[in-house]
């Protein structure tokens, strides 16, 4: 058994700070392996959680409750807030150990990162007619769709959508935000937008200047630490 000192945040909260993704970050993670890495994030019950292996450097690792991700948007912003509020200062960069390091940085209240649409998560992007078809969704919506966001406009010209994700092939049936996919809407829209995911989750992504790049951001809010024992 293992036991962990593990940092809760949500990420993507709303303007009240109220829902937002659950995220787990560990520090002086270097000698935990990546099995324990997704047992701990199943044990959690949370989409992904993060290892921090070097925090000078900024090199990090990121699990679901099924594999290690080569980048997911939550993490990336989540583990920006809470190394701003360690260190004392913006980290500046993160190096997730499977991708290109990412630019984070704090603006009108919200942690941004700036990611490369290559490395994000693919995502199957379904556009239903309405918000009210994207909320009669059930979980999960059918057994074909395993790595999918469904979403529709709520006011295309202020680029407001709803938008849910399900992702049972990532050991998560429904996930509550979902950056990598406001990574790739962002560049399909080619604009910035508003996501409203899950039960109240609020996303703002847009592209970057820098071609094939994305920036999302949002509120994250401190949950405390929880102290996880986790059986190999």
């Amino acid at each position: 058994m293992t036991t962990l000192d593990v940092e809760v945040v949500r990420v993507f909260a709303n303007a009240d700070g109220g829902f937002g993704n659950p995220l787990g970050v560990v520090f002086d993670a270097a000698g935990l392996s990546g099995e324990i890495g997704v047992r701990l994030t199943a044990q959690l019950g949370f989409s992904e959680t993060v290892f921090v292996d070097d925090l000078e450097r900024r090199a990090i690792r990121i699990f679901t409750p099924a594999r290690e991700l080569k980048l997911a948007g939550h993490p990336v912003v989540g583990t920006a807030w809470v190394l701003t509020r360690t260190l004392g200062e913006n980290p500046g960069v993160l190096r997730p150990r499977l991708a290109d390091e990412v630019t984070v940085w704090e603006s009108d209240g919200l942690t941004w990162a700036r990611c490369s649409v290559a490395d994000a998560q693919v995502w199957d992007l379904v556009q239903l007619e309405s918000a009210a078809d994207v909320e009669a969704l059930p979980v999960p919506p059918g057994p074909d769709y395993g790595h999918h966001q469904f979403w529709a406009w709520v006011n295309e010209p202020a680029g407001v959508l709803r938008a849910r994700n399900f992702a049972s092939d990532l050991g998560v049936a429904e996930d509550e935000a979902t950056g990598s996919a406001a990574v790739h809407l962002a560049q399909l829209q080619g604009r910035p937008i508003t996501i409203r995911q899950g039960r109240g989750s609020v996303i703002v992504a847009r592209p970057a200047e820098r071609p094939g790049w994305s920036e999302i951001g949002g509120r994250v809010v401190a949950e405390g630490r929880r102290t996880v024992t986790v059986t190999e």
